[in-house]
């Protein structure tokens, strides 16, 4: 029996693709809210030994987690042979320490949710600058996705004569991978960060730009602050108006006009969280992660591991 795949709302369009490219149904689920706001969630296609696969993208998540628990659960209770989780973007990673006494380590705490809502995750560039892999945070197979060869392609496709900026030295490692598969040249940015939205930079070496189109590159395009920094500091010395190219779409607040009023080029996302800006599709390699930890978790030795966590 094929598998089937869940779109929470809003994740229609990559739901669709992964269910192509896997050759699995797509199916059919109504989310919607009470008037008191509560969650009411219903599955309409048979999930009865069959592998359900639930896609669900985890910007703003406080919203959005209680309906995939629901789902989740439903979807085990209706007598799923396995629950899978696809969250091109996975929130709460950054959390993950304790920087002042007191806070929540919340990506340990949101990992044991979904450690005990799924049976395998697979999620795109999640944030693990402090950590190797996902298997630091999850009990459960889990894949991270690398999104850099298909951005990679998109700036050698369409960007001429680039050069690629990166925000700071933790993504360094990412920037020069991406940099690599475009076949272009890349700095880092010097950066002094005084708040969440208070942000300095500086090019460390000018001659790498010059005559070259800036590409400022990163995972996460959240407040926007840094790239708009870099792009004032460009505007100074008098460099060509920068692409702005990020992964994961997030944009708080005002981010999106800011960037676009600052004087970018053009602004270029992922289809990891919906967005005007999404060019770049990474429902590919989604699709191979998923085949792979499927593959893995049928294997004898890793079935006992996903039972233990149902």
């Amino acid at each position: 029996m094929k598998r089937v795949v869940f779109s929470l709302p809003g994740n229609e369009a990559i739901a669709q693709s992964l269910a192509g490219q896997l050759e699995a149904d797509l199916g059919l689920c109504q989310i919607r809210h009470f008037p008191d706001g509560e969650s009411y969630v219903r599955i309409e296609t048979p999930v009865e030994d069959r592998e359900a696969i639930l896609v669900c993208t985890l910007d703003r998540p406080d919203e959005k987690f209680l309906p995939l628990q629901f789902m989740a659960a439903t979807a085990r209770e209706l007598g799923a042979s396995r629950v899978g989780l696809v969250c091109p973007y996975l929130a709460y990673m950054r959390q993950d320490q304790r920087f002042r006494a007191g806070e929540a380590v919340s990506s340990l705490y949101f990992a044991g949710l979904l450690n005990a809502m799924a049976d395998w995750l697979v999620a795109v560039d999640p944030h693990l600058h402090r950590r190797d892999s996902l298997d630091g945070v999850f009990s459960i197979p889990a894949v991270a996705v690398h999104a850099a060869p298909c951005v990679a392609s998109w700036i050698r496709d369409n960007v001429p004569e680039p050069v690629l900026i990166g925000p700071d030295n933790e993504t360094a490692q990412w920037v020069a991978s991406v940099a690599a598969g475009a076949g272009a040249p890349y700095v880092v940015l010097e950066k002094i960060r005084s708040g969440d939205r208070a942000v300095e930079v500086s090019v460390p070496d000018i001659s790498v730009i010059t005559g070259r189109t800036p590409v400022l590159v990163d995972d996460i395009i959240s407040t926007g602050r840094t790239m708009i920094a870099a792009m004032t500091h460009l505007a100074a010395l008098r460099q060509r108006p920068p692409v702005c190219v990020g992964v994961h779409a997030i944009f708080a607040g005002d981010a999106y006009g800011a960037l676009s009023s600052a004087g970018a080029a053009q602004i270029v996302t992922c289809n990891t969280v919906v967005h005007e800006s999404n060019a770049i599709d990474v429902a590919s390699p989604i699709a191979a992660a998923v085949s792979g930890v499927i593959a893995m978790v049928d294997r004898p030795g890793d079935r006992n591991r996903v039972q233990r966590t149902s």
